[in-house]
């Protein structure tokens, strides 16, 4: 039996807005998630990008960071992240923010300038269709290192953008400010054949402050 889906977004910061609105978009009302009595039922929940260090410093001012981290470890959360929400799920890498943990990446702030320096790209669909994906990138982060457990599902000139762990998903872009709703479809199990909630995790998420094991960026 699968869980019925429960989706929130964080919003105590940055480009919660569109992700609520594509989360309507595939017929589920999000719920917005400022405390941590917001979490209780969800199954899946949004990190949006905005800046990574105010989130982080958010998140801690109301009593967010640990409940989410360790309910995603506990298999009982799914996380999607986007640019900031993204370097928020990775693993620390000696710089700021801390960071959940969840994934077996690493990723560097700003990787690719400022925010004069923001572009739009269309990438490979790989497993989404037959249509590119665009995508919309956005003083954004650059995934640095992969581990072993982690699959790349679209790279930008052959480096990863978009990578999946078990249930949890994260983008160096932003999907949802291009319309792009695939990527969050895969997320909430619809189509593709996945099962619905963390349970359909396979591998389980490296324990918070476990050196991650990676490979170099192909």
């Amino acid at each position: 039996m699968t869980a019925a889906v429960q989706v929130g977004v964080l919003a105590l910061q940055g480009s919660f807005e569109p992700h609520a609105r594509a989360v309507r978009r595939l017929g589920h009302e999000p719920v917005l998630v400022r405390a941590r009595a917001d979490l209780g039922g969800l199954t899946h929940l949004i990190l949006p990008g905005g800046e990574s260090t105010t989130l982080h410093h958010l998140l801690v001012l109301f009593g967010l960071f640990d409940e989410i981290r360790e309910r995603a470890a506990r298999g009982e959360l799914a996380l999607f992240g986007t640019c900031a929400g993204a370097i928020l799920m990775g693993q620390d890498d000696g710089t700021r923010p801390p960071r959940f943990g969840l994934i077996d990446a690493t990723l560097a702030r700003n990787a690719y300038g400022r925010q004069v320096d923001s572009f739009e790209a269309e990438l490979a669909p790989g497993e989404f269709g037959a249509a590119p994906l665009r995508a919309i990138f956005i003083r954004a982060p650059c995934l640095t290192g992969v581990g072993p457990q982690v699959r790349v599902l679209a790279r930008h000139r052959g480096e990863p953008v978009l990578v999946e762990q078990g249930p949890h998903l994260a983008a160096t872009f932003h999907p949802e400010l291009a319309g792009e709703d695939r990527i969050l479809a895969r997320f909430l199990g619809l189509g593709e054949g996945r099962r619905v909630g963390p349970a359909a995790s396979q591998h389980a998420a490296p324990a918070a402050g476990a050196k991650p094991k990676l490979r170099p960026r192909a």
